[in-house]
């Protein structure tokens, strides 16, 4: 098998400061985490950005550029930043940081979807900020809206005009569908990388079957177009990566995912899984690839024509 790529997304915009003391919210602690990562053996670091007042998750180039250059100096991995930022944001809000850093990649949602957050609430009752049990208990309203035309806004505005490449992110079966039209009409340049996102409630859920019948409908759709990625939120993390590494896929961790390195036990830092996943992955056989192994696979600009 050819060799894999760890991602490693460090933050995310899902989870709250007061679901574990070891979420970086800083730029200091994201840009701390983010280069341990890759040090322990991430490949492409998968970034967002928070407000470091209160860790609500933020788009501002302000708080991208806090940490971005840090992490430039510190580490040769490829930079991803998301253009989802949160479901909350507009497009336009949710643009405008990767709009200003001009990075490597960026992600992209593949389709409208329910985002359902609130059963994180659990029975929490502590909060250390006002924002985030409002937050995750009205996502039972909350849709995460990428309509075609917002996916090729992306496409254009990232793609074609700032060179970025993208990790196409699938929650479900429509979203491939989804990138065959898009590839269809030109807008999307082989080979291209798919994200299988697996376990949030409103996309596919995390169950091998379902990895299997992804896989069998983007080769159908794909051919040997394309390279896939598997992340599954939550406690299926580990498994799911050892699955999609089987099936000669790349693997996706972080405390944007899952914030548990064991049943109940947090993870302490985003490197704890990266170490953890590389120990599952080299064990069964495969070769952990260097940053520069996963710009010429996945054929990005470079890392000096990034815009930070």
């Amino acid at each position: 098998m050819s060799k894999i790529i760890i991602s490693c997304a460090v933050t995310g915009s899902i989870h709250t400061p007061s679901m574990s003391p070891y979420l970086p919210v800083t730029a200091e602690e994201i840009a701390q985490q983010a280069i341990a990562a890759a040090e322990a053996g991430a490949a492409i670091l998968h970034l967002h950005a928070r407000d470091p007042s209160d860790g609500r998750p933020s788009a501002s180039p302000e708080h991208f550029m806090a940490f971005l250059p840090v992490i430039k100096a510190g580490t040769d991995a490829v930079i991803n930043l998301t253009t989802g930022g949160s479901a909350v944001m507009g497009l336009d809000e949710r643009l405008a940081g990767p709009m200003a850093a001009r990075p490597e990649m960026c992600s992209l949602n593949m389709g409208t979807m329910n985002f359902a957050l609130y059963p994180m609430l659990g029975r929490r009752t502590e909060w250390k900020h006002a924002w985030e049990e409002p937050f995750l208990r009205n996502s039972d309203d909350l849709v995460f809206k990428n309509t075609p035309r917002d996916i090729e806004t992306v496409l254009r505005q990232m793609g074609e005009e700032r060179g970025a490449r993208f990790e196409f992110e699938c929650y479900d079966l429509s979203h491939l569908h989804m990138l065959d039209h898009f590839l269809d009409r030109g807008l999307i340049r082989r080979p291209f990388f798919i994200q299988f996102v697996m376990g949030v409630l409103g996309g596919i859920a995390a169950e091998p079957e379902h990895l299997a019948y992804l896989k069998q409908t983007a080769d159908r759709l794909f051919g040997d177009d394309y390279m896939f990625s598997v992340l599954a939120a939550g406690r299926g993390q580990m498994d799911m990566a050892r699955l999609g590494a089987a099936m000669g896929g790349h693997v996706r961790v972080g405390l944007e995912d899952n914030l548990y390195i064991a049943r109940g036990e947090l993870a302490k830092s985003n490197a704890e899984q990266v170490k953890k996943v590389r120990e599952i992955v080299e064990a069964d056989g495969r070769e952990v690839a260097t940053p520069d192994e996963a710009r010429a696979m996945l054929d990005l600009k470079g890392k000096s024509n990034v815009g930070f």
